[in-house]
């Protein structure tokens, strides 16, 4: 497993924490949910990557959950599973603010982290959602 998709996996299990128990952003850098021993083992370096997509995420939800609704045909916003608003909520903050990560590495990430986590189709939608906030995103470049 590539070592960033570590950091991307912690980053959307502590945005799916929040979703679930609106816990504090102390607790989520804190890290306090995930088992004990297994954050010693993780490089500083991921731990930053885990925290910079967390916080951005945070700080960017509005835009972030704007974005994914405008791609979401004949689905409310507030029947997105959990799971997948989290996994969302990073691979948009990931293409809309981390402009150094290729789109394609971001969204087979997303892909890859629902197939791991999310429900049999969870990968379909949430590839279909991102690919939209790409398209957009190129297209305002151009």
């Amino acid at each position: 497993m590539a070592s960033r998709r570590k950091a991307r996996i912690l980053a959307f299990q502590a945005l799916y924490a929040w979703e679930v128990s609106h816990a504090s952003l102390d607790e989520l850098l804190g890290f306090s949910w995930v088992e004990e021993g297994k954050i010693g083992q993780m490089e500083e370096e991921l731990l930053t990557f885990s925290k910079f997509i967390i916080v951005g995420v945070m700080e960017n939800k509005k835009a972030l959950d704007a974005a994914i609704e405008k791609h979401l045909s004949h689905w409310p916003f507030e029947r997105i599973k959990k799971v997948d608003l989290a996994i969302l909520r990073m691979g948009a903050y990931c293409l809309m603010f981390q402009h150094d990560i290729p789109p394609g590495i971001t969204i087979d990430e997303a892909i890859e982290i629902s197939k791991e986590f999310g429900s049999d189709d969870s990968y379909k939608f949430i590839n279909g959602v991102l690919d939209g906030i790409r398209k957009d995103l190129t297209n305002d470049k151009d």
